[in-house]
């Protein structure tokens, strides 16, 4: 694609990421069947949910290329990388698993969409076609698997805190045990650094965007 639609491509993700969760916060928190015993702490409840966070972070990292597309520090390669590794998982792990098992109204359901299918599509083709290029590596992506392993730990110590509210199945120390998460922990680490590093080759294999010089951390 023309580089010069980078910085749109880049700002029309953020929006999307923005709209879903102000969309998804009213949906929840209006909605007295779930967790939360007023409308502020179920709207908040969202933010344990990983699509959320991982939707947060692609948002923050997108907004920062619109305003600035030659960020190259090595926190933002990180986080970007994690963003992107994030909302893939969530993409895959909902339509193959999650979507047949909703049926949401109209608001509910334009949530869904936005946070769990347009910003995973707008992320992963940003990515491929704008990069930014020479911004990953070996070293970076053995960072991103700080993001699933904060995101459990944040869960673990969250749900005896919360009632024994567990977002996922998978996280639920009530009904599985410490031991058991953990170990659930320590796949989803590695599938996650598993898909950074089949990124990082992509990467290195997909040609800088014009006038972009790659860069190595």
């Amino acid at each position: 694609m023309d580089p010069k639609w980078a910085r749109p491509w880049f700002a029309a993700t953020a929006a999307c990421v923005a709209a879903g969760i102000i969309v998804q916060f009213f949906v929840t928190a209006s909605d007295s069947s779930k967790w939360g015993d007023t409308f502020l702490a179920r709207g908040l409840n969202i933010f344990a949910f990983f699509t959320v966070q991982s939707n947060l972070i692609v948002g923050a990292t997108a907004l920062l290329l619109a305003l600035d597309p030659d960020r190259a520090s090595t926190v933002f390669r990180a986080f970007r990388l994690s963003g992107l590794v994030g909302i893939t998982v969530t993409f895959i792990v909902f339509h193959v698993a999650l979507s047949h098992l909703l049926d949401l109204d109209t608001w509910g359901q334009t949530a869904n969409q936005l946070l769990h299918t347009v910003v995973p599509i707008l992320t992963v083709v940003g990515w491929v076609a704008f990069g930014p290029r020479g911004h990953t590596s070996a070293r970076i992506a053995r960072l991103t698997v700080l993001f699933p392993l904060a995101y459990m730990a944040f869960t673990m110590v969250r749900g005896p805190l919360s009632a024994d509210f567990y977002p996922y199945p998978f996280a639920n120390v009530a009904a599985l045990g410490y031991a058991r998460v953990l170990v659930n922990a320590f796949w989803i680490a590695l599938l996650f650094v598993s898909i950074a590093a089949g990124a990082t080759a992509l990467d290195k294999r997909l040609s800088p965007a014009p006038g972009q010089t790659p860069s190595t951390p």
